[in-house]
């Protein structure tokens, strides 16, 4: 569910209507929605109700300043991968005891950055990195605690691009060694071992896969128990997708998520983490963008938009579907035609759909991409020198501009020409 609804015709962002929106900061523009925010953050809370557990939000997926306050003030954690996005969460408000560090490229310095501002763990992905957090941990005089990722080898029956769980995944430490490694961690000084980290993969629609995972997570953990390890914590990840082609089926639930984690690591007694983010993200926001020209081809018509791949490049990166609708609802019974939808950029790939049935379009309309808002800001550039587009924040009948767009001097003056040229 989201609140992007049509009423009398326009299509409304909770009670805003969203050409007022474009006719205040002008197109293409991102708007989110609060309440749609807050409901799915709930919504997993809710469903992990039955023990000890932490919902940290996978900032990658959106790290707007006001979202990670909207969220952080409603309890959420944050499950940061940069430097940037530890430093992101800690302005939002966020406490370090909320925080967790994953990714598989930290550096001495974001690691560094981190403990001195307070972290609630690491999550380890390799043997190097973990000899390097305990090299920086010692030399300042602390213990951090730590989970290590393991890679469970499950197939996530997702896109290629982001599937993290199968052996040959540039993610975790196989499980066929997770012994070793253990064994490994609780040698090193200024590192304290607190549970096991494992993430399969981004927009899995089936819960068998999360099965399979958390079932051999369990195992694991009851055996590193048998060796002498306390495993107190379970880091499960993220990955719940959602349904961004708008039909009667659905994803699972994160009811039914929550049942299942339940099922397969609840007896453990351990404390739960996860780290949603397009489920909680995507469906809260709309890219809002201005056809400018209708172009009759040979063998098609093309919708050519104000909005481009620089700002939205799921389509031309993974060749993901975004419903993409009018602003102005038609009238019942309106004949659909095809089109193709494309960006001005200069790429072939500035594509966002082909052949798409859509009504009649013309100059100035106004169309918006449902579940925009996972990766899409955070994933936008300034190519072809494009400043990078408003973000808007709804709550009831009001909204804010929370990220404005650059002016061209901003964006240019960002150079610098060096005095001997």
């Amino acid at each position: 569910m989201d609140h992007f609804l049509y009423r009398d015709g326009v299509l409304f962002a909770e009670d805003v209507p969203v050409s007022e929106i474009a006719a205040s900061v002008g197109t293409p523009f991102y708007v989110y929605s609060a309440a749609t925010f807050l409901r799915h953050f709930q919504l997993f809370d809710e469903a992990l109700n039955w023990g000890p557990h932490l919902v940290c939000f996978a900032m990658k997926s959106n790290s707007n300043q006001a979202i990670l306050k909207l969220l952080g003030d409603a309890g959420a954690g944050m499950d940061v991968v940069s430097g940037g996005e530890y430093q992101r969460a800690r302005a939002a408000g966020v406490s370090g005891d909320r925080i967790v560090f994953s990714g598989i490229g930290k550096t001495e310095a974001e690691m560094r950055m981190a403990i001195e501002g307070g972290i609630r763990q690491f999550n380890v992905e390799s043997e190097p990195e973990m000899r390097v957090l305990s090299s920086v941990a010692a030399s300042m005089g602390v213990e951090v605690p730590i989970t290590v990722r393991i890679n469970p080898d499950v197939d996530a029956k997702t896109h290629e691009k982001i599937s993290t769980g199968k052996k040959g995944d540039k993610f975790g430490i196989p499980i066929s060694r997770a012994h070793e490694v253990y064994g490994l961690a609780a040698s090193l000084p200024g590192l304290k071992v607190i549970g096991i980290d494992v993430h399969i993969g981004s927009q899995l629609t089936d819960l068998e896969p999360f099965r399979l995972a958390y079932q051999k997570v369990a195992e694991l953990t009851e055996a590193l128990r048998a060796e002498g390890h306390e495993i107190m914590r379970l880091d499960l990840g993220g990955g719940l997708g959602i349904p961004y082609v708008q039909s009667n089926i659905a994803p699972p639930s994160p009811v039914d998520y929550g049942k299942m984690v339940q099922e397969t690591v609840g007896h453990l007694g351990c404390e739960i983490e996860i780290e949603p983010g397009r489920l909680i993200s995507g469906n809260a926001g709309l890219m809002v963008s201005k056809v400018i020209y209708v172009k009759s081809g040979e063998d098609r018509n093309f919708l050519i938009l104000d909005g481009a791949m620089n700002d939205l490049i799921r389509p031309a990166m993974y060749g993901a579907h975004h419903d993409i609708i009018p602003v102005v609802e038609p009238a019942p019974g309106t004949e659909k035609e095809p089109y193709d939808i494309v960006g001005p950029v200069c790429e072939s790939g500035d594509t966002f759909a082909k052949g798409r049935d859509m009504v009649p379009m013309k100059p100035d309309d106004l169309v918006a991409f449902r579940s925009a808002g996972a990766y899409g800001a955070v994933m936008s550039s300034e190519y072809n020198s494009r400043p990078l587009i408003p973000e808007v924040l709804v709550h009831g009948d009001q909204f804010a501009v929370i990220r404005p767009r650059p002016t061209f001097d901003e964006m240019i003056n960002r150079d610098t020409i060096p005095e001997w040229l």
